[in-house]
């Protein structure tokens, strides 16, 4: 598992998302508006939304809060001017970010990234400087405490299944794009309860970050996630697990 995608676990095993939990309506809010304006209100016939709708719900997010996203993109006013955009950096210790956003002010958005960026030791890059350092995959997880992961693994590579990979307590499952739906659907038909399920950015290669300077990386990270424009960072840092314990 990449640093970044187990920093992401800890981080929600500590409830950091329960502190955080008003930055992370607005940034559900604004996931589900795109995917909305984008695909259509109807979550049957819009993958991206019916997915948007269900990490909402992983975070407690209240129904009427949903439906009221969706009704805004769908009608006029302000979800007009909203869009996705995609900005790539780089971090301390030689690490490529990517970043996700939805924002209705590009300007603004730009400079809360590049002043993070700045503060945190790293550097704003051009488009398409390291988004080649990345592909799409389907991230699936799973809590196998007190499982048979053997079991869970299988079931996950008969699903078709790219790739598992099993740690103490945690299975993570990659899929294709194509084939994230229907890996999830049948991990869940088999009674495998799934802790997370998004489409992701896994990096191809990952570099390794120790010490001040892997604390430093973090903290950049966590401060350009703690934005509300921002809805996903991706990166690819591999970090020594103590640190990401503490971070």
């Amino acid at each position: 598992m990449s640093g970044h995608s187990k920093w992401s676990q800890i981080k929600r095993q500590k409830g950091a998302a329960d502190v955080k939990r008003g930055v992370i309506f607005t940034k559900m809010t604004k996931e589900i508006m795109i995917a909305a304006k984008e695909g259509g209100g109807d979550p049957d016939g819009n993958f991206r939304l019916r997915l948007a709708m269900d990490r909402a719900r992983d975070v407690n997010m209240p129904r009427e809060n949903i439906q009221r996203a969706i009704d805004r993109a769908i009608g006029s006013g302000d979800a007009a001017a909203l869009e996705s955009v995609v900005y790539e950096g780089y971090a301390p210790g030689g690490v490529s970010v990517m970043i996700e956003a939805a924002t209705d002010n590009r300007n603004r958005t730009v400079s809360e990234i590049r002043a993070a960026f700045t503060r945190g030791g790293g550097k704003l890059g051009e488009s398409g400087s390291v988004q080649w350092l990345f592909e799409q995959k389907g991230v699936i997880e799973i809590d196998a405490k007190g499982k048979d992961a053997d079991v869970i693994e299988l079931a996950a590579i008969d699903a078709g299944a790219e790739d598992v990979e099993a740690e103490p307590g945690l299975i993570t499952v990659y899929t294709t794009p194509a084939a994230f739906e229907r890996v999830k659907k049948a991990l869940e038909t088999a009674g495998i309860k799934v802790a997370s399920a998004e489409l992701s950015m896994r990096p191809t290669t990952t570099v390794r970050v120790e010490g001040d300077q892997a604390k430093k990386l973090l903290g950049l990270v966590e401060a350009l996630e703690d934005l509300d424009d921002v809805i996903k960072v991706h990166a690819n840092f591999d970090v020594p697990e103590e640190v990401l314990q503490h971070a």
